[in-house]
């Protein structure tokens, strides 16, 4: 066994355990610290909390049942200047005190490489404001609860008019948009630690942010946790529940780790996606667990009125060893995409209930820097997924979804309009009691997909499904137990694809050019 170090903080490590496994150790492993064992895990990835700054610290584990070891990994945590109490600025955590300046006036006061440490109670909060070079540390027990009242959330503009040029601010569904402040907002801040074992609850409910969810009302629903290009900012073992919209929601940030979180939201919450980045690049999606209203993870990159004045791809992003319960999609690539999606790696996670697994969703009027390619699927569990794999490019969103531009099956001149879809590459899959459709990849006529390669993968499916549809596209028929569907492909590969209890042919190919198996 190797043990990788991922991410450290002043009182915080977590490791990977490099494994051909899927979030799950296949044997629980005893954690060693300094020689003396502090826990058990049955994960790939976990968390050392409590540790002290600028100490060393020798780390293994060892297999319970075979007693393998791994190396001796030894690690330093970081220099920290200073750790102060929010309760030593007037917070109290009793849930019933509003204490967002108490709360703010610890961050603002907390020395460039400082902790600000938030002990056990609730705290009763509006907005908080980050600023760069500090950490900020739940403790277990405690919670950071959300004011329902849109009278405490102040209002990010869509955007500021600057002198010399325009600034992006708030965001809406990949346009710029007025938008409530998130619980946690981040705006040009660099260098910070979200860290520990506490909860950050949005306090959302049917009667506040989620009644009539695609209204505006004043300004558009905040997220949870909101950045905005933002550095080098890591996000480590906290809990994040009831979202009043997408829960965490970086906007053209670099350099992120997503580590360890726990992110809950009912199963009906409406766009509670659990974490989507916007424009991003060089961003780390590990050992997280997913259980949420929408999407799982959704990959983004604006519409294509963000594309033509300011266009920044989503890009370099891995997500690994990751547990995704319920959702709409568990890994989602779009539909806003018009600045482009590439270089997507997804290895050794768990899709459980999800409706679709792997999804890719973009249509004509994303644009001609919409462009999806460079994605990598390996080493996949799906479990009670509707349809594991689908790519849609008739996705029938916006005011303009159901036009016959959007949905045409004819072929159409190619322009700046246009979006672009590449090369896919699915590997080691195994998905059992899939229901609707094994497989459904539609690309466009005047722009087929350019490239799909899938290796053993195999799909099973569940003798009792009910219909359902593949996809959101219009006049798509519902399917039951379907096999696989490719449209307007130029290559496909399919080796090693194996389809049990299919109702339909178990593969069709219509308008692909060069077929291999």
């Amino acid at each position: 066994m190797n043990l990788n170090l991922v991410a450290s903080t002043s009182t915080s490590a977590s490791f990977e355990i490099k494994n051909c496994e899927c979030f799950y150790l296949k044997n629980k492993a005893d954690l060693y610290l300094n020689g003396e064992k502090i826990f058990t895990t049955d994960e790939n990835v976990f968390t050392i909390t409590d540790l002290k700054p600028n100490t060393n610290y020798n780390v293994f584990i060892e297999d319970t049942l075979t007693k393998d070891k791994s190396p001796i990994l030894n690690i330093k945590t970081h220099f920290e200047v200073a750790s102060i109490n929010v309760l030593d600025f007037g917070a109290v955590g009793d849930g019933k005190t509003v204490v967002t300046a108490f709360l703010q006036a610890a961050i603002q006061c907390c020395p460039t490489n400082g902790r600000v440490i938030i002990p056990e109670g609730t705290y009763l909060t509006g907005p908080l404001f980050l600023k760069s070079d500090i950490t900020i540390e739940l403790k277990k027990g405690a919670t950071l609860l959300g004011l329902k009242e849109r009278e405490n959330y102040p209002i990010l503009k869509g955007t500021i008019t600057g002198t010399e040029k325009d600034f992006y601010l708030g965001s809406w569904e990949g346009n710029e948009a007025d938008c409530f402040a998130s619980l946690i907002t981040g705006i040009a801040v660099h260098n910070v630690n979200i860290i520990g074992s506490g909860t950050i609850d949005g306090n959302a409910d049917y009667d506040t942010w989620w009644f009539k969810a695609k209204e505006k009302r004043i300004a558009w629903r905040p997220r949870t946790i909101f950045l905005n290009s933002c550095k080098n900012i890591l996000m480590e073992g906290i809990t994040i529940k009831n979202s009043p919209s997408w829960t965490i929601h970086p906007l053209m940030c670099e350099e992120l780790k997503f580590i360890k979180l726990d992110i809950q939201n009912p199963f009906d919450a409406p766009n509670t996606d659990a974490l989507d980045p916007e424009s991003s690049k060089d961003v780390l999606i590990l050992g997280n667990t997913f259980s949420v209203g929408d999407d799982c993870i959704a990959i983004k990159s604006g519409k294509i009125d963000i594309s033509k004045k300011n266009p920044v791809p989503s890009e370099n992003i891995s997500i690994r060893n990751c547990n995704m319960k319920f959702g709409h999609g568990a890994v989602v690539l779009g539909s806003e995409m018009s600045s482009g999606i590439k270089s997507i790696f997804i290895e050794k996670c768990i899709f459980d209930s999800t409706d679709r697994g792997l999804r890719i969703k973009t249509r004509r009027g994303r644009g001609s820097k919409g462009i999806i390619d460079n994605i990598h699927v390996k080493n996949i569990k799906m479990d009670k997924v509707l349809t594991p794999f689908a790519i849609n490019s008739f996705y029938y969103c916006d005011a303009d979804g159901k036009t016959k531009y959007v949905w045409d099956k004819e072929k159409l001149p190619v322009d700046d309009r246009t979006p672009y879809i590449g090369e896919i590459y699915i590997e080691n899959v195994t998905c059992t009691d899939a229901k609707v459709c094994a497989t459904f990849m539609y690309g466009l006529p005047e722009q087929k997909i350019e490239r799909v390669e899938m290796k053993n993968v195999s799909v099973e499916f569940d003798e009792n499904a009910e219909e359902g549809y593949a996809d959101m596209m219009s006049f798509l028929e519902p399917m039951k137990r379907h096999g696989m569907y490719f449209n307007n492909i130029n290559h496909l590969l399919l080796k090693n694809v194996t389809i049990e209890k299919a109702l339909t042919d178990k593969i069709t190919t219509l308008n692909v050019d060069d077929y291999a198996n």
